[in-house]
């Protein structure tokens, strides 16, 4: 009998501890975002009526070729932000880009046309979001968690400086160069 009394002591222990490990690995698929920051460059070049290639370039060096459907792009990304009193001690928003995907601007052509999407995130084995979204109200440092997204046309030769800041995704048109290119 002591025996199952330790083991359902000791699981009671450990559920928690596991659970808080699996959140925290989570975490780690997130980046820090304490004021405004670059989170991607997106290049288009057109490949016929709108189809375009999209080259995505992350600050981590990645970069992606990506075909999208569409005569706009989006880029989706979650937002975890803290308490204010959690900044203080350190801890800064977190975010991960989680899709791109093409998209059109007239509601009946996109009802006619498949989208183009692509995952950008990593896989997990705990969805935090999922974790978070029910419970939020009893996670004292969590402040909010949510979506954001920010979308633009397409064209051909055109390039985007997209950034996050803690109120979520905008992009900014790159200046064209003096041959005619975008930098």
């Amino acid at each position: 009998m002591k025996r199952i009394g330790r083991w359902l002591f000791g699981t009671m222990l450990g559920l928690p501890l596991l659970l808080f490990l699996l959140i925290g690995s989570n975490l780690w698929t997130f980046s820090r975002l304490s004021h405004e920051q670059e989170v991607a460059d997106i290049r288009f070049r057109q490949l016929g009526p709108a189809r375009f290639l999209a080259v995505l370039r992350t600050p981590d060096g990645q970069q992606r070729h990506l075909v999208l459907e569409g005569d706009q792009w989006q880029l989706d990304a979650r937002v975890i932000k803290w308490q204010s009193w959690a900044n203080l001690l350190g801890l800064d928003a977190l975010y991960r880009l989680e899709r791109l995907s093409g998209r059109y601007a007239r509601a009946d052509r996109a009802r006619r046309r498949p989208p183009s999407v692509y995952a950008l995130a990593p896989e997990s084995s705990i969805d935090l979001w999922a974790l978070t979204e029910p419970t939020l109200h009893w996670l004292p440092l969590l402040d909010t968690v949510y979506g954001s997204a920010v979308y633009l046309p397409m064209g051909d030769g055109l390039t985007y400086h997209v950034f996050i800041s803690q109120s979520g995704l905008l992009a900014r048109p790159a200046a064209p160069s003096k041959g005619g290119e975008q930098d």
